[in-house]
């Protein structure tokens, strides 16, 4: 049983909750706050019974002991809020989902403490967020490479954090991407599956590895064959891995247009109009075109999408027209 008060929650041990750990008990007990949070809490201090501060999130619960859990206001954040202009697909009290740019970094990080996706947020969300993890600042659940474009989720709140990262972690989220790969795959629809890590010859990279990776699974569709030279690939994420898609795709010998990390340059002969336009591409050619989820308040299913931008709309009529097939 949980009772909140202003700042401060208290719980009652069962004798059905003996010996599970702290932080697992207080998160079931309170589902407002993360398992992450409460970890979080209680290393700072922030938990106490019987008078005793406890400092141990693995430590084992005792029946019938009252566990109080202090709740301090949300902390400064520390991204500094800057007026970046979004281009905003949705927009509630719980959560924001922002069609990104190419370009624009997600989350503030060495090298790039200013002029980020959460800065922005952080601006255009003053006085609305509730804290997520304690600290005042948007719930980044998924990220997107700089240099890929379309839709990502913020959360608002705590709950709504906590809601998105439990889809996430289920893979019920419906993530789907438009790729330009060189080449056409075959079979024209799949799977690919490989466990991916970092490379064993450049820390820098991602690659799929026999061992020490993480899972991974894409579902990829051909939707457009542009001449033999390269295609239109729908890509679907049933996991959510690091550079997945890219290094997926090159895996299986089709790397992405533009690619600097993991494309390469092709021998195929391009008419120079074609050429161009494929060495002024800048960045990969991949795009988050769909985001659909379960709304944390409510639970109705929500589908977005975001039209493939102008820079791969012009790739691709490039690569597919028909000088490049004389």
């Amino acid at each position: 049983m949980a009772v909140m008060q202003v700042g401060h929650l208290e719980i009652l041990a069962g004798s059905e909750d003996a010996g599970e750990r702290l932080d697992k008990f207080l998160a079931r007990a309170a589902p407002d706050f993360t398992r992450v949070r409460i970890k979080a809490l209680i290393l700072a201090g922030h938990l106490s019974a019987g008078g005793a501060t406890i400092i141990d999130p693995s430590g084992r619960v005792k029946s019938g002991q009252m566990y109080q859990l202090r709740c301090p206001p949300p902390t400064a954040a520390r991204a500094t809020p800057e007026a970046i202009p979004l281009v905003i697909v949705h927009e509630d009290a719980h959560l924001i989902v922002v069609d990104k740019p190419a370009g624009l970094v997600v989350h503030p990080a060495p090298g790039n403490r200013s002029g980020t996706l959460v800065n922005a947020l952080m601006a255009h969300c003053a006085g609305e967020l509730a804290g997520i993890g304690g600290v005042e600042r948007p719930g980044i659940v998924h990220r997107l490479d700089k240099d890929t474009s379309g839709l990502i989720v913020a959360a608002k709140t705590d709950h709504a954090h906590q809601s998105l990262v439990r889809q996430f972690a289920a893979r019920t989220i419906d993530r789907t991407y438009t790729a330009v790969v060189w080449g056409v795959l075959r079979p024209s629809s799949g799977m690919i599956e490989g466990a991916i890590g970092r490379s064993h010859h450049d820390r820098k990279r991602m690659a799929v590895v026999r061992h020490g990776g993480k899972a991974a699974l894409t579902r990829y569709t051909v939707i457009r064959d542009l001449g033999g030279v390269a295609s239109v690939v729908a890509c679907r994420l049933e996991t959510g891995r690091t550079h997945q898609i890219r290094v997926h795709l090159a895996a299986k010998g089709h790397p992405l247009v533009g690619d600097p990390l993991y494309g390469r340059r092709r021998a195929t002969k391009l008419p120079e109009s074609t050429r161009t336009v494929v060495a002024n591409f800048r960045r990969q050619a991949l795009h988050a075109g769909v985001l659909g989820f379960h709304h944390p308040v409510g639970g109705q299913a929500v589908r977005f999408e975001s039209p493939v931008p102008d820079d791969m709309v012009r790739l691709i009529a490039a690569l597919g027209s028909p000088e490049q097939h004389d």
